[in-house]
C-alpha cells in the first residue's frame, strides 16, 4: 500500500480523506503537476516547481511551501514508495469552505496532495508501435497554458478515441491544431523541419516539449514553432506527441490514415532516444 502526502502528513492512502467540500472537488479550483521519477530520482523538477508556480499566480491561488519543501515532499515519497520509475502526482486546491463562487476568506488553507504512480516509461508499447490519433474539435475554455485539473472535456476526447479504436486525439481550433489531450503534438515535414505549436493560451507549455526543442537544436535539426493543420499532418513524413509521463511517442495513424509508411518515423525514434539519454544523465 502506497504512503501519500496530504496537508503536512505522510500517510497511507487507504487513511488520506478530503473533504466534500473542497473547491477541488466542488469547483475543480485546483492545479496539479506530474513529475517524471527515473532511477529513484526525479526528472527536471526545477521545471515543474516553476511551472506551478506560474499556474498558482494566474489563479491567485497560495501556497505556503517554499520549493525545497516540496522537493522534500516529494523525495520522501519515493523514498518510502521505493519507486524507481513512474511518477509523482501533486495537486494543490483552494481548500475547504461551504459551497460558494466567490473565493473563501484569506488565509483558507490550500489542500495538498501527492502520491506516486509506478509506470514503465522507457520501455512502453506504445513508444514501439506508435499511437492512432483522431482528431476532434477544441472545445476547452481558453486558457489551456494553466495546468488546471478542470480536464472533463479532455476525458470526453481520450474515451471517443477509444471507442473509435484509437490511442488519442489531437484537438483543432480555426483549422490548427493546438495539442494532444494531454501532450504537445509535433510532425516532421517531408523536408526534415520538426514542427510545434507556438505556445499561447490555447496550449500547455509542456516541460518535455521545452527540453526536445533544446535538444533539436544541439542535434543541427531544424524546428519551426507554428501552427500547422490536418492536412499537413496527413502529408507529414513522421509525427509524435510528448509529455513527461510519455516522453516521446511516435504517431503513425491520424484519423484512419498512415502518417508517413505507417511504422514509427527514424527521425521520432532519434529524438525519443535523444531524450531518453539526457533524461539518464540528468538523474544519473
Amino acid at each position: 500500500m502506497r504512503t501519500v502526502y496530504l496537508n503536512g502528513e505522510f500517510i497511507a492512502e487507504n487513511e488520506a480523506k478530503i473533504s466534500v467540500f473542497d473547491r477541488g472537488f466542488t469547483f475543480a479550483d485546483a492545479i496539479y503537476e506530474v513529475t517524471a521519477v527515473l532511477q529513484g530520482k526525479l526528472l527536471d523538477f526545477d521545471l515543474h516547481v516553476a511551472r506551478l508556480r506560474r499556474s498558482l499566480g494566474e489563479m491567485a491561488l497560495a501556497l505556503p511551501l517554499s520549493d525545497d519543501e516540496l522537493l522534500a515532499i516529494h523525495q520522501t515519497l519515493l523514498s518510502r514508495n521505493a519507486l524507481q520509475e513512474g511518477l509523482v502526482y501533486l495537486q494543490v486546491s483552494r481548500g475547504v469552505e461551504d459551497r460558494n463562487f466567490a473565493f473563501p476568506a484569506e488565509g483558507t488553507p490550500p489542500t495538498l496532495v501527492l502520491y506516486t504512480q509506478a509506470k514503465n516509461i522507457i520501455a512502453s508499447p506504445l513508444a514501439q508501435q506508435g499511437m492512432k490519433i483522431i482528431s476532434l474539435p477544441d472545445l476547452r475554455w481558453g486558457r489551456c497554458d494553466i495546468k488546471t485539473t478542470q480536464l472533463l472535456y479532455a476525458c470526453l476526447a481520450k474515451e471517443q478515441a477509444r471507442q473509435r479504436g484509437a490511442d488519442d486525439a489531437w484537438l483543432v481550433k480555426e483549422g490548427l491544431i493546438t495539442e494532444g489531450t494531454s501532450n504537445n503534438a509535433f510532425i516532421v515535414t517531408a523536408d526534415g523541419a520538426v514542427v510545434t505549436r507556438e505556445l499561447s493560451r490555447l496550449l500547455l507549455p509542456g516541460i518535455t516539449r521545452s527540453t526536445l526543442i533544446t535538444l533539436i537544436h544541439q542535434q543541427g535539426l531544424r524546428i519551426e514553432e507554428r501552427g500547422f493543420t490536418l492536412d499537413e499532418v496527413k502529408h507529414a513524413a513522421e509525427a509524435f506527441i510528448s509529455s513527461s509521463t510519455s516522453f516521446v511517442y511516435p504517431v503513425v495513424n491520424v484519423d484512419g490514415q498512415p502518417v508517413g509508411d505507417g511504422q514509427p518515423g527514424q527521425l521520432t525514434q532519434r529524438i525519443r532516444q535523444f531524450y531518453i539519454d539526457r533524461a539518464l544523465a540528468v538523474t544519473a
